[in-house]
């Protein structure tokens, strides 16, 4: 999955680069599992904004992921590679056997034509989704359960990985992209291999309009913004914050602690520790 550059005709073109998508087999997703999507802008359910940077980009509908891998023992067939709009991660259509189609978060290395199937008894190949308890370790895995039944929850985005270091008794350990080694229940569910797209991370939007077009609204530095919009704000001219850096509702906004407490209990290593 290469990256494609252009001729500097403008100055947002000089430095964007963008995939080739030549691993794209299709542009027409398998409609009976698309649903509507209505735009998300950063509100709530009362219309207020609740997370800001958000709104307008292009019109998209909804694919159907198959985090769960739940269909155990039945094999399918890859039979299309697709784009996504709402992750940055390739998807697969599956043709199982008995006639069903899913689409699934598509591995690094497979293609159209493979097999994959999900289960206990399935073997720790690439693309093949099985309980951590009958992984190898040291095998690479993503699509990672948290909770056994719920489905993929993390290790889900374009060229990520984890890997299996340990087990024992009920939990194995798993180290995460970020570096964080954290306990996991034996019986959930992970899918073998990294997740493809690897030079997702590379591209260079080249201009702010390609990040509209994908829904991300300009940012303001709160440092030039007035008091009343930012604990940042005022000051004549160029001037420091004054103060150690807080969020535009006055709380810290570096070393503050946000995760609730029974989150951490499984962390058997920090992803902030040398």
């Amino acid at each position: 999955m290469p990256l494609r550059s252009y001729k500097p005709t403008s100055p947002g073109m000089r430095g964007m680069t963008r995939s080739t998508f030549d691993e794209i087999t299709t542009t027409e997703p398998y409609k009976p599992l698309l649903e509507p999507q209505k735009r998300g802008s950063g509100r709530n359910n009362q219309g207020r904004l609740s997370v800001r940077h958000r709104g307008g980009g292009e019109k998209t509908h909804y694919r159907r992921i198959d985090f769960k891998r739940d269909k155990h023992d039945v094999p399918a067939r890859i039979a299309t590679v697709e784009y996504d709009p709402n992750r940055s991660a390739r998807i697969g259509l599956l043709h199982y056997r008995d006639g069903e189609k899913r689409y699934m978060l598509l591995p690094h290395g497979l293609k159209v034509g493979d097999v994959v199937v999900a289960g206990s008894s399935a073997e720790a190949r690439v693309g093949n989704a099985l309980p951590i308890a009958n992984i190898p370790l040291g095998t690479t895995i993503h699509n990672i359960e948290l909770i056994p039944g719920k489905g993929g929850q993390i290790v889900r985005s374009a060229g990520t990985a984890a890997q299996l270091l340990a087990k024992e008794g009920d939990y194995a350990q798993v180290r995460l992209p970020s570096g964080e080694v954290r306990r996991i229940s034996i019986r959930c569910m992970a899918t073998i291999g990294q997740v493809g797209n690897l030079d997702h991370e590379n591209q260079n939007l080249g201009k702010a309009g390609r990040a509209r077009h994908m829904g991300q609204r300009p940012e303001v530095r709160g440092v030039v913004m007035n008091p009343r919009d930012h604990p940042h704000g005022g000051g004549e001219g160029k001037s420091p914050t004054g103060m150690p850096p807080k969020t535009p509702w006055g709380k810290p906004a570096m070393g503050y602690r946000t995760r609730r407490a029974h989150t951490g209990d499984l962390i058997v290593r920090s992803r902030h520790r040398k």
